[in-house]
């Protein structure tokens, strides 16, 4: 039975400041239930439909949190999709940590992208080119943001991300520090790269003067026609698929 107090709870956690204080958000659709199902966060709340059900018996016999049974009208009635006919889970969050680098993974970092789509297919982006460790600045989009976690068709269940003053961060850092910048080196030319971090920036003012001046190398994807600039999520999958070729992973 969903009852009143569970569908106000629910619906609470579309704001960023009820899923703060409860420390939990919120995940729809099949495919991204499922792959939150199979990770390591706490599902604590699973609103299934006879169809979900029947279609991941193991997956729902698995499963040690609280189980409701309910119809696709419900699902939209709680949830931000205009059609989900599948499930929808509340999941804990995970505590912030520290971030400490490792000098032979390659790791994105981004400066004040707002967007919650940009930072969700960034997301997918990183999962795809296997980058697990994403460092975001405190004006980043919040990565449990319900359309963040659409965005990422799961991909968030698979990378660990941190939220840090990226001064302070790559202040302490030894490892090189690669920038988006209009102005850089050709990406395409860039000689014998090391592993580091990459760094995109802000959706319309790119990456801040007090991030820049942490910036070892200046990067930049070189333009054959007439548009200004690229999309923040497009430029970090271009940037991300040369540093994977260049560094041979």
């Amino acid at each position: 039975m969903l009852s009143k107090n569970t569908v106000k709870f629910i619906k609470s956690l579309h704001q960023k400041k009820y899923r703060s204080e409860a420390e939990r958000f919120f995940v729809e659709g099949e495919k991204s239930v499922v792959e939150v199902l199979n990770s390591d966060f706490l599902t604590e709340l699973l609103l299934v439909t006879d169809d979900f059900q029947q279609k991941y018996p193991d997956l729902i016999r698995s499963y040690s949190g609280e189980l409701l049974n309910v119809t696709r009208h419900q699902l939209e009635q709680v949830g931000l999709y205009q059609s989900n006919d599948s499930a929808l889970a509340v999941v804990k969050m995970k505590a912030n940590e520290a971030f400490v680098p490792d000098p032979k993974e390659l790791v994105l970092a981004l400066d004040e992208v707002r967007d919650p789509g940009n930072l969700g297919t960034i997301i997918r982006i990183a999962d795809w080119f296997g980058i697990s460790k994403l460092l975001f600045s405190p004006q980043t989009a919040e990565f449990y943001n319900p359309k963040v976690i659409q965005a990422t068709m799961g991909s968030f269940t698979r990378v660990k991300f941190f939220y840090e003053d990226l001064e302070e961060a790559l202040s302490r850092w030894q490892l090189p520090v690669y920038g988006a910048f209009l102005d850089g080196e050709n990406i395409h030319s860039l000689a014998n790269p090391l592993p580091g971090v990459i760094v995109m920036g802000n959706e319309s003012k790119g990456i801040s003067a007090e991030v820049e001046k942490w910036v070892s190398k200046k990067v930049t994807i070189p333009g054959f026609g007439k548009a200004e600039s690229l999309n923040v999520a497009i430029a970090t999958a271009i940037l991300c698929d040369n540093f994977k070729r260049l560094l041979g992973s």
